[in-house]
C-alpha cells in the first residue's frame, strides 16, 4: 500500500513543477512585453527629443530606437556660443541653435548615437522654446 500512495504523489508533483514553470514563463513574458513596449513608445515619432550625453553636448531632433546598441537622430539642431559675446564672469553665454549640416565638415542630417554615451532622452512639449525655434528657423527655409 506504501508504494501505491507513493506512486500517486509524483504526477501531481510533476503537473504542480509544470505549472509553476508555465506561471513563470507567461510572468517573465508579461514582463518583457511591458519593458519593450514602454520603452518604445518612449520616443515619440511626432515629437522632438532632446538627448543628452555624457561628455555634456545635447543635441535636439527626432530619435528613434535602432537596436540595442544604437539610437539614429535625425532633423538634429544644437546649441552653439556665438563667438562675438564671450562668456564673461557670472553671465552665461549667448547661444545659438545651429542646425547639423554647415559645420566644415559637410555631415548629413542623421547621427547614430552609442547608447552607451546618452545619459537621457527628453520628448520636448510643442510649446518649448527650443522646438519653436527650430520651427521658426524651417519656416526661414
Amino acid at each position: 500500500m506504501v508504494k501505491n500512495s507513493m506512486a500517486m504523489k509524483i504526477p501531481i508533483n510533476k503537473k504542480i513543477a509544470a505549472l509553476i514553470l508555465v506561471v513563470a514563463i507567461v510572468i517573465f513574458a508579461s514582463v518583457s512585453l511591458a519593458i519593450w513596449l514602454s520603452a518604445r513608445s518612449a520616443l515619440s515619432a511626432e515629437k522632438y527629443q532632446a538627448v543628452f550625453l555624457a561628455n555634456g553636448q545635447v543635441y535636439f531632433g527626432r530619435a528613434e530606437k535602432i537596436n540595442s546598441r544604437y539610437v539614429r537622430l535625425s532633423d538634429i539642431y544644437y546649441f552653439q556660443a556665438k563667438p562675438e559675446n564671450q562668456e564673461s564672469e557670472g553671465q552665461l553665454p549667448d547661444v545659438a541653435l545651429t542646425k547639423l549640416g554647415s559645420e566644415l565638415h559637410g555631415p548629413e542630417d542623421e547621427m547614430l548615437i552609442n547608447r552607451e554615451q546618452i545619459l537621457f532622452i527628453e520628448n520636448l512639449r510643442d510649446d518649448s522654446k527650443v522646438v519653436s525655434a527650430i520651427k521658426g528657423s524651417k519656416q526661414k527655409e
